[in-house]
């Protein structure tokens, strides 16, 4: 046991000093991440901000430090415990990040040190993070822009792709919440398909951001009645709905599809933080409603499509690269002077969110800029 004890130490301290040597800037022994360490779908309540020792990376990873995290609506049933059933705390939280690798096991090469990267990896709300190098995108610099083209864009791009399968004979899109992290994608991406996309928001200001992104007719829902919009706007219905927010939207959302239109549910933010989740509404005429228009609803949960994330991934940064398509970001700066900064304000960006004020993807920087390696 004693011998057992000693290997285990020399092995930690001679992989500790590998990849220490191997870095431009020395690495410190502890670092900070968020823990949830009670289910409920009370984002400050379920969480705990823990020091811990530094991950050494195993066989097959590298150690990140994530500069960016993404702040996503479904952060908080992931902390209430609705996607793994039976799930146990502590366990860490967050689903993406942006970075740097700092270090590699034995079995990676030493190249890898110093790129910048995105990743898709439980436990992005760390300062630090060992991460599977399968599941590293390669990035040219560590910008935040980078986060929306992971959970947000491909949620949007695979949905309509997967479930919506929109076509040339499609003309009518409608996408809710459409300012938010995923929507501002989906009514790009249909915008890019040729599609008319209606988007609803709920602010003059969200507004004018949804008619500077290509949508052409943005509903305020705080001043206008989306279902009588709808129905005198576009007497024959919608072919496609990107929807997300659920309750009476869901309902508009149902009634107002055209015959063989699609409904593509990828959320129901306004149940999130609700103890019951959603109520069940009037799901018992669905069925009556699909038969008499041909038409269909569809779930969408992105890590289903794990096997399409990569090309998915790169196909939205081509699109970005080439000014095809806006990736707009909210750093919390209309919030607090400076913005969300450090992991301590991650509660904070989440209950941004949630205040249905922000614009585009929000998210925190956890770690300052490194312009001594620029990429």
């Amino acid at each position: 046991m004693i011998m057992h004890k000693l290997i285990c130490f020399l092995r930690h301290y001679i992989d500790s000093n590998r990849y220490c040597s191997i870095m431009s800037v020395s690495l410190p022994s502890s670092m900070r991440k968020l823990v949830v360490q009670a289910l409920t779908s009370n984002f400050r309540k379920a969480i705990e901000i823990q020091t811990v020792s530094l991950p050494v990376p195993t066989s097959g990873h590298v150690l990140v430090k994530n500069r960016y995290v993404g702040i996503n609506a479904s952060d908080v049933n992931f902390t209430a415990g609705k996607y793994a059933p039976g799930v146990s705390p502590p366990f860490d939280a967050g689903f993406e990040a942006v970075g740097e690798v700092v270090a590699v096991s034995d079995d990676l090469p030493a190249s890898l040190v110093g790129k910048s990267v995105a990743h898709m990896s439980n436990g992005a709300f760390s300062e630090f993070q060992s991460v599977a190098g399968k599941k590293l995108f390669e990035i040219p610099n560590a910008e935040p822009e980078y986060l929306t083209c992971m959970v947000s864009g491909m949620t949007a791009k695979l949905a309509l792709q997967e479930c919506g399968h929109l076509k040339k004979t499609d003309k009518v899109v409608l996408v809710t919440a459409a300012s938010g992290g995923t929507g501002q994608f989906a009514v790009q991406l249909a915008k890019l398909a040729g599609c008319h996309v209606i988007g609803t928001c709920s602010s003059s200001s969200k507004v004018d951001f949804l008619k500077s992104i290509g949508c052409d007719h943005a509903i305020n829902v705080s001043t206008e009645n989306l279902n009588q919009v709808l129905k005198e706007s576009y007497p024959e219905g919608v072919d496609v709905v990107y929807e997300s927010v659920g309750g009476d939207t869901y309902e508009t959302c149902v009634n107002r599809l055209a015959v063989k239109g699609r409904l593509i549910v990828i959320g129901y933010i306004s149940g999130y933080q609700k103890p019951m989740g959603v109520a069940s509404g009037s799901a018992s005429a669905l069925p009556v409603k699909m038969l008499m228009k041909s038409s269909s609803v569809s779930g969408f949960f992105l890590f289903h499509y794990a096997d399409q994330w990569r090309a998915t991934f790169h196909e939205l940064c081509g699109l970005y690269k080439d000014k095809k398509l806006s990736c707009t970001v909210a750093d919390g700066s209309s919030e607090r002077i400076g913005g969300f900064k450090g992991i301590d304000s991650i509660p904070d960006a989440v209950d941004f969110l949630y205040s249905r004020k922000s614009i585009g993807k929000i998210f925190v920087e956890l770690n300052p800029q490194n312009t001594g390696n620029k990429l």
